[in-house]
């Protein structure tokens, strides 16, 4: 199996490197965003299999990130994963209708990171087989 790429978006650099080991440690390659502007490039250039999206960053918010990725036709079909400190049930709710495929709550175990993100991941791997 092919090791997944996955974009992380996240400018708080003690997140970005907990989520950077724990994805090495899964076997994922990574490209590294601490803005919404700096990932867009990064679309521009690479499709991942995966987005790792932080709410509450400067600039774009991942709520603006999310719908531009999902009504964009290149980046509609990659599953996005929000993290964030807000933990509402309305922010969960929020995220979730701007198109993220599941929510995370700051602070997170690690393992329950890497799970959902191999849960997503299979997910999106069965619908691509479906659609062959």
């Amino acid at each position: 199996m092919t090791p997944s790429t996955i974009l992380v978006i996240e400018d708080e650099s003690a997140i970005q490197e907990l989520i950077s080991v724990n994805l090495q440690l899964a076997g994922h390659n990574q490209l590294v965003a601490t803005s919404a502007e700096e990932a867009l490039s990064l679309l521009n250039e690479a499709r991942p299999d995966l987005i790792l999206l932080d709410w509450q960053l400067p600039g774009m918010s991942g709520i603006e990130f999310a719908r531009h990725v999902k009504n964009n036709l290149l980046t509609r079909n990659v599953p996005i994963i929000m993290l964030s400190a807000r933990s509402d049930l309305q922010d969960k709710i929020t995220g979730l209708e701007a198109g993220a495929d599941d929510y995370i709550c700051k602070p997170f175990s690690p393992r329950e990171l890497i799970t959902r993100i191999k849960t997503v991941l299979h997910r999106r791997e069965q619908l691509s087989d479906a659609c062959d």
